[in-house]
């Protein structure tokens, strides 16, 4: 999957200044705090193929192109020289799907049969029921066995948000329908509007220096750790370990998503650790201890229990690049809170101007779970921009992004009332060799992003969660 593979695309043209994907790019550039004048090396050329209300390309395209500047900054910072960046829009919206096409074998699906939209005696609410314990949440707040017939029944009996609290009280995941008036003008709307896209923050010096640059390679022999689930952060990370990173995954003993692992695990190495036995958290501060970048998507306050707040993870290593996620913001009555891509879609009014402007008689959210993929870009941009700061100032850093924020960037963009054509969902000359995968061999999309002199590229396949050991490889 080399980044300079030729792409369908027929031409690379940077888009004009109205063009709502390079106004994000430069609005996301400006969060980052990156220099304005390093937007003038990307090009975004092709079409998507993603029909919504939303212009979840362009949000795809703008995502992408970000995370692929600030490599190319960090390189030029390295070499004096500044890359050009090039993203096929096709193949963002393609990315922001999935990248893997089986070959003999078929991926499960990613969602729990009881996961889904149900009609509420006043509306509608989403539930999400993928781990066990979140089905077992919903299943009790409605009293009901595990029959998705006896689940709408008791669904359509109660009232949308009442029930949205009960599930969450029980430790579920479930989401209200509301429009975006209705989310503009909820507590937590209200405060995630206040936010900024990202929260940066400078921490102390490094306590040593970076690795020597590799050709080709702009993150080669930084080791990332990576304490993330379903899809922001892995999306993250593996954007990272595309571009070179060492990234070591760890899961809890009992975790797994099949559905999604074969997708997010390329090149990584995936280990397990139980964070409720003191002896694994001592084994994970000694990894802390010599990583450069730390991921995690807990909730907030979640990894302080476990004895890693801001302040032991700066002592255990000065100078960490710490970029962490939430699902509803960091601020407001809901920052703590559970939540997925697709139940922020329901609260934020994203799947009911869907549902307004298909005229459809059901919620209609956007055709992928593009708040995560695109938050995924966003995390991993920041990561690399605390490298380039590192090597500048010598500082560690700290960045915090979260789902709500990402969808009022999204809301942010116009949509089209027009029917917009679905392209093909994978040509042959977007496929890459075959990935030998451990479930069997599988086709992975070419990356659609090149950067000049790197090679955008996967040194391992996709890997099981658990197959390797939770120790860096040097």
């Amino acid at each position: 999957m080399n980044g300079n593979t030729r792409r369908a695309a027929a031409s690379w043209d940077a888009a004009a200044g109205d063009d709502i994907a390079m106004a994000w790019l430069q609005e996301i550039w400006s969060a980052l705090g990156g220099d304005a004048r390093g937007l003038g090396a990307v090009g975004i050329a092709g079409e998507g193929g993603l029909q919504s209300a939303f212009a979840v390309s362009d949000l795809a395209a703008a995502a992408i192109a970000v995370a692929g500047l600030a490599a190319a900054e960090l390189m030029s910072v390295r070499s004096g020289e500044m890359p050009t960046v090039r993203v096929d829009r096709r193949l963002a919206s393609l990315w922001f799907g999935w990248t893997l096409r089986p070959q003999g074998w078929s991926l499960p699906s990613p969602w729990d049969p009881f996961t889904g939209d149900y009609e509420a005696a006043d509306g509608w609410v989403r539930l999400h029921a993928n781990a066990p314990h979140h089905r077992e949440a919903a299943l009790s707040a409605l009293d009901v066995r595990a029959d998705r017939e006896a689940v709408a029944r008791a669904v359509a009996g109660r009232l949308a948000e009442e029930l949205e609290t009960a599930v969450t009280e029980r430790g579920g995941c479930a989401a209200a329908l509301r429009s975006g008036a209705q989310w503009a003008a909820h507590p937590q709307g209200a405060s995630v509007a206040g936010e900024p896209l990202l929260w940066l923050e400078a921490t102390e010096a490094a306590a040593a220096g970076l690795p020597p640059a590799m050709p080709g390679r702009p993150l080669a022999g930084l080791r990332v750790l990576d304490l993330t689930r379903v899809l922001a952060g892995p999306v993250a990370t593996r954007f990272l370990a595309m571009l070179g990173a060492e990234v070591l995954r760890i899961d809890s003993p009992s975790w797994d998503e099949p559905g999604v692992v074969p997708e997010v695990t390329l090149g990584k190495r995936c280990a397990r650790l139980d964070l409720r036995r003191d002896e694994d958290r001592q084994h994970l501060a000694g990894l802390l201890r010599g990583a450069d970048i730390l991921v995690h998507g807990y909730r907030p306050g979640a990894l302080a229990k476990l004895g890693f707040d801001g302040e032991a993870l700066r002592r255990l290593r000065p100078g960490l690049v710490d970029v962490s996620l939430a699902a509803y913001g960091w601020t407001g009555p809901w920052a703590g809170r559970r939540g997925f891509d697709s139940l922020v879609q329901t609260c934020a009014g994203i799947a009911a101007e869907g549902m307004r402007r298909a005229g459809a008689p059901k919620p209609v959210p956007l055709p992928v779970q593009a708040l995560d993929h695109a938050t995924g870009y966003l995390m991993a941009a920041a990561a690399i921009r605390g490298i380039t700061r590192r090597l500048t100032t010598g500082r560690g850093s700290v960045a915090r992004c979260s789902l709500a924020r990402t969808a009022r960037l999204l809301w942010s963009g116009t949509g089209s009332d027009r029917e917009v054509p679905l392209l093909p969902a994978a040509p042959a000359d977007y496929a890459a060799a075959v990935e030998a995968t451990p479930w069997g061999p599988a086709q992975r999309l070419l990356p659609p992003l090149a950067i000049d002199g790197v090679q955008v590229v996967s040194e391992h396949p996709a890997a099981r969660l658990g197959s390797a050991a939770a120790a860096w490889s040097s």
